[in-house]
């Protein structure tokens, strides 16, 4: 079958449990450097999906890669390829359809809970978490509206827009492909923005998110296999 295309727009925020999972069902899939200067292509053609990691950058700058991505986006929903998105990768999803990307009321950082909506396409997407509670990781300062014709999949009292499904396409604010070396060297890399916005609930210290990783990690790990197992369905093989 075609490779997944998946777009790395920051050094350190990379495939993560996302290629593992592929690799385990044996789907191959192609890295494509943003921050390393790799071109987008101009279709999606020779891809069986799409699927774009995080970034510290927001959608909303003026970088020159990202009309080119929400154009390559737009041609995979176009042609009913599987487009998935983590974090700002659900941004761009969101910008590509015709959402809007807004600061959120304060940071999400660390782990934390969404609450799965309980409608027909939760259901088909979430299983048992349709209605139910789910762990994730979160980092990030803005959001995403959920884009026309969309339907959210999970929310929380901090962000309301934690995940959205368009027919095989699903996009999140949060981090379900977080391994143990990502969560550290996240902790490394930007512990002085946790530190900076200690006293808000949904931050946690990097101590507290390392700490949490052998508790935390394998529960989420249940619901990213869910989300993972439903978004394959969806590729040409």
């Amino acid at each position: 079958m075609q490779p997944v295309a998946i777009f790395r727009h920051s050094p350190t925020e990379g495939p993560g449990y996302f290629a593992i999972f592929l690799e385990q069902q044996g789907i191959p899939w192609e890295l494509i450097a943003i921050d390393e200067g790799a071109a987008v292509p101009a279709t999606v053609d020779g891809y069986s999906g799409l699927c774009f990691m995080g970034g510290p950058m927001s959608v909303n700058d003026p970088l020159p890669w990202i009309e080119s991505v929400c154009t390559l986006i737009r041609d995979a929903v176009a042609k009913n390829v599987p487009v998935i998105g983590h974090c700002l990768g659900g941004q761009l999803m969101s910008k590509a359809l015709g959402g809007q990307i807004t600061k959120n009321p304060v940071k999400e950082i660390g782990w934390g809970e969404a609450a799965g909506e309980d409608n027909a396409v939760a259901r088909s997407w979430l299983g048992a978490y349709s209605g139910q509670a789910g762990t994730v990781f979160q980092w990030h300062g803005e959001t995403f509206s959920t884009p026309p014709g969309a339907t959210r999949l999970f929310a929380n009292d901090y962000c309301a827009n934690q995940m959205f499904a368009l027919g095989p396409h699903l996009g999140m604010q949060c981090h379900v492909e977080m391994t143990p070396e990502m969560i550290a060297t996240w902790c490394g890399q930007w512990a002085d923005e946790a530190i900076a916005v200690a006293a808000h609930p949904c931050v946690q210290m990097p101590e507290q998110m390392l700490a949490d990783i052998a508790g935390k990690l394998p529960v989420m790990r249940q619901l990213s296999e869910q989300l993972y197992s439903v978004w394959i369905k969806g590729l040409t093989r």
